[in-house]
């Protein structure tokens, strides 16, 4: 008997777009009440045997949902505000992802390492030293997390991304796919890209733990390059924790992830639970349900 699908999905905005094994989604409410549904297939070179290694494939799925990411969100932006679509080309596709990786490493990477690098006259020791830097990018991740929930127009993609949590949890039990008993549903999911985030940070801590501290420029470097590692370790344990959410000792595992969770989802109208139903049936009716 094959292992039921995993659907997954994300906020976009004033939309949600679902993913399957070889499609996605995309729901839009549009400017005159109505919701418009895209779907298309999913172009992944995850697909590559390589890419199926433990570690290899948790990069490889994070790129893959960036570049994703970055298509849907252009593809709902031009929707809700009544434009024509326009394709985004690999390009653009390319120059985006280079530039909100750029972002991230300065943000989360750079920014740390230069921080503690300017107190190692007060903690000394690569260990410390190190120690403090990983204190200090999840301090940045979280505070970055909190200022942006304060922002009104990601508060209702937030409620859409709550929306998309109640729809897979409606899914997952096998009831009847409607607004009113997705709504019964909580908006924290354990295999939430959130979860996923806070875990790549802490992940880093560990792997960076022993690395050396001099020259500065490649202090910066070595985290860039271990990256992947870190990315791909963190992804084995949210699939792993997810995956046995029954066992007291590793349900412990998702408990921060659903805790921060709380910031990045909000209690979604019956509106948005609708048109998040809207994008998973625009999945479910290719029959992905029965592969």
């Amino acid at each position: 008997m094959s292992k039921p699908v995993q659907y997954g999905g994300q906020a976009v905005i004033e939309g949600v777009m679902m993913r399957g094994p070889r499609e996605y989604a995309v729901a839009v409410r549009l400017p005159n009440g109505e919701i418009e549904v895209s779907r298309q297939a999913v172009t992944s070179w995850t697909s590559q045997p390589l890419f199926k290694l433990p570690v290899l494939r948790g990069f490889a799925a994070l790129i893959d949902s960036l570049v994703l990411g970055i298509k849907v969100l252009t593809f709902s932006a031009n929707k809700a505000v009544g434009e024509d679509e326009e394709e985004l080309g690999f390009v653009e596709i390319f120059l985006t992802v280079l530039l909100a990786l750029g972002l991230g490493v300065l943000l989360f990477v750079a920014l740390p390492t230069g921080a503690a690098h300017l107190l190692e006259g007060k903690v000394q020791g690569v260990f410390w030293q190190n120690m403090l830097e990983g204190g200090i990018r999840l301090l940045v991740f979280l505070l970055y997390v909190l200022l942006i929930s304060r922002l009104k127009d990601i508060q209702r993609v937030f409620q859409y991304h709550g929306a998309e949590h109640k729809v897979i949890y409606n899914y997952e039990s096998g009831q009847e796919l409607t607004v009113e008993n997705s709504r019964r549903f909580t908006t924290l999911h354990p295999r939430c890209g959130t979860s996923f985030l806070l875990i790549v940070v802490v992940v880093s801590i560990f792997v960076f733990a022993f690395l050396e501290l001099h020259p500065l420029w490649w202090r910066i470097v070595s985290r860039i390059l271990l990256m992947p590692v870190v990315a791909g370790l963190a992804y084995e344990i949210l699939k792993f924790s997810a995956n046995h959410l029954e066992s007291p000792w590793l349900k412990w595992l998702i408990v921060p992830g659903m805790f921060l969770q709380r910031m990045t989802t909000r209690e979604p109208d019956d509106a948005q639970i609708e048109v998040a139903l809207a994008a998973l049936g625009g999945v479910l009716e290719s029959g992905q349900e029965l592969t």
